[in-house]
């Protein structure tokens, strides 16, 4: 099996770090770098690119750092600093105002990912704007950064994209892959984005940049078929969805493989009867910095754009992208699922990036989803579920989310979802493993989620400054959602959380609502080494509801409020021990308990 490389995060002082040593995808994983964290404060995925953040780095000009942090008020609407990475970033607002960064990756980097907001229209839709990027202080080359897939508006009365109809603003990122012009930036070079007299946004607001060397293209495997060869068109200039899927089932009757060559194929999905159809075939393309299926529907969106993966599937190695501007599948926001996963026989996806999409929807049994990225999403990052009705291709048992990263997700980054459906009769969803993720910053709902299920496990995640609700949310979703039968959560690092959308902590346990079809269930969880740090609100929360945990062996450091809240009104047990609060601020409890006669804590 194939893994990301460049080592595992590494937590300190709440920043977010990568031990450096970055490889090609292809390359084994290496152990732990001297001088790394104990095992304990070990997370995330191993990827291939290292992060700098921006707040960081060497300010120049006049540049500020703006920030949020543990014991300032709790956000009450999302804010630059809600949705950035770390809770900071850097504004450059005048000419001559800069941030230098420096490469610690230990290799050349030869791309780099800037992720940034400008400004909106003054109407919605968006605007570009160019940033100088020097390297050691000399001018490499102009980056462009575009508002036209951020500045949503929540609660608008026309749609979500105009600033005029009373909405309140969120979604303020996005990311900006760049190509290095000439050399790549050696090992230890500085970068340095500058506001030039040329930069002519009002302001950039910089929150970091993600330093990767880029291996060659992946070559042809023997005995497949080439979506050029069948009319595809790798220099974007007109339609590929007919060529790419009359390929497909092409190599499903020859039972040959698919090769999608270097380039980027423009798939509008007018031209085809349906979405394309992956269903049974592998399918590889040459690398997701090489090979991009880019989905242009004219808006408003009238039909479906995913890509369907069913059983004996396997994708790899491609970037699939949209003009996506609001969440709206298969309306005028133009978004859609990136990749739609089920089948009884199980799929497997490695090395793809989704970007502009709403979630990668993942049903079935047996799937894998390995060693990929999603970012700037309207949805969930990667959402293992049970599809909503009876059938035996979409059971959601048994699949595996491990080693992907997840950032600027506009829902839960990872995901698990057991749905009992309209009639009740949907079966509930088993064996889910959501392992060895990153999540960073998503810009609505959680970084990690557990809503329903029977032995799910999240072990060895990451979670980074999430915006508007919890790190980590534990119980049900939604009236018709089947309650939580078991689930182990351990070695997970909870950073931040207790966001703007109401009051919400660090970690939260919830269960069945007097509406659900399960109003007295119980939330059954096992809670052991995981590290909540720098919760807004209380580091971990039990609310008004049915809960049976076993908490042990747990760090909570420093919350802004309680280290633990048994809430009101909560019903139930609870093992809490050898668990450690630390850095509470003056006048914060480690143990609140304000539901004695109801729930019982053996301690």
């Amino acid at each position: 099996m194939t893994l990301w490389v460049a080592g595992a995060a590494v937590l300190g002082c709440g920043a977010y770090a990568v031990l450096p040593g970055a490889r090609s995808e292809a390359d084994a994983a290496p152990a732990p770098a001297a001088g790394a964290a104990p095992a304990a404060e070990q997370a995330g995925a191993r990827t291939p690119f290292v992060i700098a953040e921006a707040e960081k780095g060497e300010l120049g000009g006049g540049a500020t750092t703006h920030a949020l942090k543990p014991g300032d008020p709790a956000p009450t609407k999302a804010s630059p600093e809600t949705e950035a990475s770390g809770y900071s970033y850097v504004r450059l607002a005048k000419t001559g105002q800069a941030v230098a960064v420096a490469n610690t990756s230990g290799k050349p980097a030869n791309t780099l990912v800037v992720r940034a907001s400008v400004p909106d229209a003054p109407q919605g839709g968006g605007i570009d704007a160019s940033l100088n990027l020097y390297v050691d202080g000399a001018f490499r080359q102009a980056v462009t950064i575009s508002s036209k897939q951020a500045w949503n508006y929540r609660g608008a009365t026309t749609n979500a994209d105009d600033p005029n109809a009373g909405g309140v603003a969120y979604r303020f990122y996005n990311e900006f892959p760049v190509r290095i012009t000439g050399a790549p930036i050696p090992a230890g070079s500085k970068v340095t984005l500058r506001k030039d007299a040329a930069n002519t946004a009002a302001y950039y607001d910089v929150d970091s940049l993600d330093f990767e060397n880029v291996g060659a293209p992946r070559t042809r495997p023997a005995d497949s078929l080439s979506v050029v060869d069948q009319g595809a068109d790798p220099a974007f200039a007109k339609d590929s969805t007919v060529a790419i899927q009359k390929t497909v089932d092409l190599a499903r009757q020859q039972h040959k493989s698919v090769w999608i060559p270097e380039g980027k194929y423009l798939t509008n999905s007018y031209a085809g009867a349906a979405p394309l159809d992956f269903s049974g075939v592998t399918v590889r393309g040459v690398g997701m910095w090489y090979t991009t299926i880019y989905r242009r529907p004219p808006l408003p969106a009238k039909q479906r754009t995913k890509i369907q993966v069913g059983s004996h599937t396997v994708l790899s190695d491609i970037q699939i992208d949209s003009n996506a501007v609001y969440r709206d599948i298969g309306g005028p926001g133009g978004a859609d699922y990136g990749i739609a996963a089920n089948g009884s026989e199980g799929w497997l996806v490695e090395r793809i990036w989704t970007r502009h999409t709403d979630a990668n929807w993942l049903s079935g049994t047996g799937g894998t989803v390995r060693d990929s990225r999603t970012s700037d999403s309207y949805g969930d990052g990667f959402n293992i579920n049970n599809g909503g009705k009876p059938s035996p291709d979409g059971r959601g048992d048994d699949i595996t989310v491990q080693n992907n990263f997840a950032r600027n997700t506009g829902d839960d980054s990872f995901a698990v979802y057991s749905d009992a459906g309209a009639n009740g009769d949907n079966g509930q969803l088993t064996g889910a493993r959501v392992l060895n993720n990153t999540a960073i910053a998503p810009w609505w709902a959680n970084g990690l989620r557990i809503a329903g299920g029977k032995d799910i496990q999240f072990k060895d995640n990451l979670v980074q400054s999430v915006s508007s609700n919890s790190a980590m949310e534990v119980g049900i979703f939604g009236d018709t959602g089947h309650p939580l039968e078991s689930a182990t959560v351990s070695g997970n690092v909870l950073i931040g959380g207790s966001g703007w959308n109401g009051t919400r902590h660090g970690v939260q346990i919830t269960s069945p609502g007097p509406n659900s079809r399960f109003p007295d269930a119980y939330t059954n969880v096992t809670m052991t080494g995981n590290t909540l740090r720098g919760s807004l609100r209380a580091g971990l929360f039990v609310s008004k509801s049915h809960v049976r945990m076993t908490f042990t062996d747990n760090v909570v450091d420093g919350p802004a409020k309680q280290g633990i809240w048994i809430g009101e009104g909560a019903v139930g047990t609870g093992t809490f021990a050898r668990n450690t609060v630390r850095n509470l601020l003056p006048g914060q409890a480690e143990l609140q308990n304000d539901a004695k006669d109801t729930f019982k804590l053996t301690q």
